[in-house]
Parts: C-alpha cells; sequence; structure tokens
C-alpha cells in the first residue's frame, strides 16, 4: 500500500469548552422489529421514503413503511451472513454488508431478489461499512481484514487495498469532491482514498487515546467523527490539518458512537455509554453548543443512524430490537 501521513501541528488542535444548548426540540417514535431474533444494525433512508435496517443476527434485510407502520423482511441467500452496514443506490436498490461471510449483497428493491459478490481475497472476511459514489461505485471497509474496497455494480468488479495493519477501518462518507474519508477505529487516525489510484492517506488526529469509530461529512465540507475512546466529538479540516474537539456531554465514557448531519448542518450522534440509557446529542457547529435527550427504551446501543432528506432522524437501536425515528422541531 502507497500511503502518506499528514501529521497534526499542535496549533492545529483545539479543544473546545462545551456550552449547552436550549432551543432545539425532538419528537421520537419507535417501530419494534419482527426479526428473530431482534437486533437491527444500521439503518438506511430509501427514495420511496421507506427505511430498510440490517437485522444482523436474523441475517436479515428488513423494509419499514413508516406510514403504515408495515415491515417485509428478507432472509440472505447465505445463512449466518450477519449483515452489518447498508446503503442504497439511486434506484432505491438496498446493498449490504455480510460481515460475517465476506460478501457483498443487493436486494431489488422492486422483486426483493438478492444477488450476492463475495470477496476476491479471503482475507477480506468481514466488510463492514458501505456508500455510494456519486458515479455509483460502491466503496466499502473491511474491519478486521484492514482493507478498503470498491464495488462496481455494472460488472460486479470488486477491487481492494490494505490498510495499515491492525487499523480496523469502519465508519466511512463521500466528501463533497468525490472522496471516500473514513474511520481506522483501531487508531488514532482517520483516512481518506484517491479513487483513481487507491492510494490512502492518514490523518493523525492528536491524542494518542483518539479511536474515531463513526464519520460523517458536514454541510460546511469538514469531517465530523465520534471519539468513541475517550468521549469526544471531533472535526477535521482535510485541507489545513485543523482539528477541533469538544467533550461529549456525557464525559470520557460517554462512548460516542452513530452520527448523522441534517440538511441545516446540524450534528447529531448517541452516547452508547449505557446500554439502559443511550442519550442523542445534538451539535451546532455555528455556535458550537450542545443538547442531549435520553432515547426511549434506552437505544441498547445506537450504532448507526442516517439523516432523511426532510431533516428526520433514524436509529437503529441494536439491543432493543427497534428503529427510531427523530423528527426535529425549533
Amino acid at each position: 500500500m502507497d500511503s502518506r501521513i499528514r501529521k497534526l501541528l499542535p496549533l492545529f488542535f483545539a479543544v473546545a469548552a462545551l456550552t449547552i444548548a436550549a432551543d432545539v426540540k425532538v419528537q421520537f417514535n419507535d417501530w419494534m422489529t419482527p426479526s428473530n431474533p431482534p437486533y437491527p444494525h444500521d439503518p438506511e433512508f430509501a427514495p420511496d421514503g421507506s427505511v430498510w435496517y440490517t437485522a444482523q443476527r436474523a441475517s436479515t434485510i428488513g423494509r419499514l413503511d413508516p406510514a403504515s407502520g408495515t415491515f417485509k423482511e428478507f432472509k440472505t441467500p447465505t445463512p449466518n451472513s450477519g449483515p452489518h452496514g447498508l446503503t442504497a443506490d439511486k434506484d432505491g436498490n438496498i446493498w449490504y454488508t455480510g460481515n460475517a461471510a465476506g460478501r457483498i449483497g443487493k436486494v431489488d428493491a422492486k422483486t426483493g431478489k438478492i444477488t450476492e459478490y463475495p470477496m476476491p481475497d479471503p482475507a477480506a472476511r468481514d466488510p463492514h461499512t458501505p456508500i455510494f459514489d456519486a458515479g455509483g461505485i460502491l466503496w466499502f471497509t473491511v474491519q478486521q481484514g484492514d482493507m478498503v474496497g470498491k464495488l462496481d455494480p455494472k460488472t460486479g468488479e470488486v477491487k481492494l487495498v490494505k490498510a495499515p495493519a491492525n487499523s480496523r477501518p469502519y465508519g466511512i462518507k463521500i466528501t463533497a469532491g468525490g472522496i471516500p474519508v473514513f474511520d481506522l477505529f483501531g487508531t488514532n487516525k482517520l483516512g481518506s482514498i484517491d479513487p483513481k489510484t487507491m492510494k490512502i492517506t492518514e490523518y493523525q488526529l492528536p491524542n494518542a487515546a483518539s479511536r474515531p469509530r463513526r464519520i460523517e461529512v458536514g454541510k460546511d465540507g469538514l469531517v465530523y467523527y465520534t471519539d468513541y475512546g475517550r468521549g469526544y466529538l471531533g472535526r477535521l479540516d482535510m485541507e489545513t490539518g485543523k482539528v477541533e474537539e469538544w467533550a461529549s456531554p456525557g464525559g470520557a465514557r460517554s462512548r460516542p458512537y452513530g452520527i448523522a448531519v441534517r440538511p441545516d448542518g446540524g450534528v447529531w450522534y448517541a452516547e452508547t455509554g449505557e446500554e439502559e440509557k443511550n442519550m442523542l446529542v445534538y451539535f451546532d457547529p455555528a455556535n458550537k453548543q450542545m443538547q442531549t435527550w435520553p432515547i426511549p427504551g434506552g437505544g441498547g446501543v445506537v450504532r448507526h443512524m442516517v439523516s432523511a432528506p426532510n431533516g428526520d432522524l433514524w436509529l437503529a437501536d441494536s439491543g432493543v430490537g427497534k428503529i427510531t425515528r427523530v423528527r426535529v422541531t425549533r
């Protein structure tokens, strides 16, 4: 692997004081998934307004119609495939990672037919999180296999590149410029990959104890990450290397995890330090203020969340088997 490391100098690093906001209101609604056992891992909002999820322990992909509250579930062709992450393409088809089976799957949204694409390298045993770029290429991380890959849906071709050993590539997003950026959860680094050359660039965070787990690209073009190891929300400017961090309201053991950015630019994430009391956190990038709410039912570890075009947030409450909608008001 050809890679370079961008070291972040102390003058580019700032830890900001926390100010609590008090002007945002939210409404929670949740739906119990029918999977057996019920364990939704990741959610995704589809173009038709439906919400999909991976039922990891049941090796099932599920679809919720929020308007009617009805569910439909699709068993993966490979038994015990452990579907983990998922994302929708422009046509509304759902693509998922078979985390326990070394493959990527596609669910045809119209027919329910599932097509699977095995990894070309057995070392890529656990595809983790997928995301589409604007050109329709599917990018994904491979956590324990220490890889980043891409799949061309037109040909089914999969290309893989090695990340640093024990770096554990985790969450992944696409910048406005079309660059995939991801967490290296086993380290105190973020990474990006050149779509043409597949060269990886590493961005070292200032604190050696940082463990960035999930990632988002803000409306401002900056990269936000949840520092699971230290209980912080962080922000990286990939152009200058500047890093800012804010202590999460729940403290050092709050375990920030799933994160999403709404169309208005607001950053939202979940604190998961207590499975019986996950907290939803709002961060306003304009005034650096935060606000928190307990997630009804506890949350049971919210590992991932997404924002719909209308600004609704969708959460997968893994340990309690629910899908939650958060409607934000002012």
